[in-house]
């Protein structure tokens, strides 16, 4: 019985270490794996054209008239000095995109923002620009770049972003978001938009 033991052990003990090696290396391979996608996240975040943010995925959230919050209560001042208030988005579907000029998913999309705002404005749609980084003079070059024509919020104090916490993460940057016309999120982009599914999701809220 000892030689049949001490056979079995080299094999026994051969087996619990290239098992435990297997183990070791899923656990390795999954660590590197999670590294690398916190490193990527990191190096986009610092990279050049997109400093300081992360880019979201284009995820597409619609909410069920059921299912929307209360309106979002803004309060804010355009760049031209206009003051914006909850008031004025009752009774118009509203389309709010948040941007910044050095984001280059934004200057990607603003160009498909400006035909939308033509395309649906007849129907009483309107978009506001919510630039939460940069000061005047920037944000007017961007508009005249892209030759935009609606008007965008002065947000480096974060108002209009705190107004929409929990929709809009401070650092997904360009997230575009549809009111309803209560003034309610019917539908929100993380991250750059696709003209057709922006159109589908403006088109819908203005047909309720």
């Amino acid at each position: 019985m000892t030689d049949s033991i001490n056979q079995a052990g080299p094999s026994a003990s051969r087996r619990s270490v290239l098992a435990a090696g297997g183990v070791a290396l899923a656990a390795l391979t999954l660590g590197l794996s999670a590294c690398a996608q916190q490193d990527a996240l990191a190096e986009q975040a610092r990279a050049g054209d997109n400093k300081n943010y992360v880019a979201g995925d284009g995820s597409v959230t619609e909410f069920a008239p059921a299912d929307r919050k209360s309106a979002v209560q803004i309060n804010g001042t355009l760049f031209d000095g206009t003051v914006v208030a909850p008031a004025d988005f009752q009774g118009k579907v509203t389309v709010l995109n948040f941007w910044f000029a050095a984001c280059a998913p934004c200057r990607v999309e603003a160009p498909v923002l400006e035909e939308l705002h033509q395309e649906f404005k007849p129907q009483g749609a309107q978009f506001f620009g919510v630039n939460l980084r940069d000061e005047k003079a920037t944000a007017e070059a961007f508009d005249k770049s892209f030759n935009l024509t609606y008007p965008s919020f002065d947000d480096k104090d974060g108002g209009v972003l705190l107004a929409v916490s929990g929709l809009v993460p401070p650092g997904a940057v360009p997230t575009t978001l549809v009111l309803d016309k209560q003034g309610r999120v019917a539908s929100r982009v993380l991250g750059e938009i696709e003209r057709g599914t922006l159109k589908a999701l403006i088109a819908a809220a203005v047909a309720e």
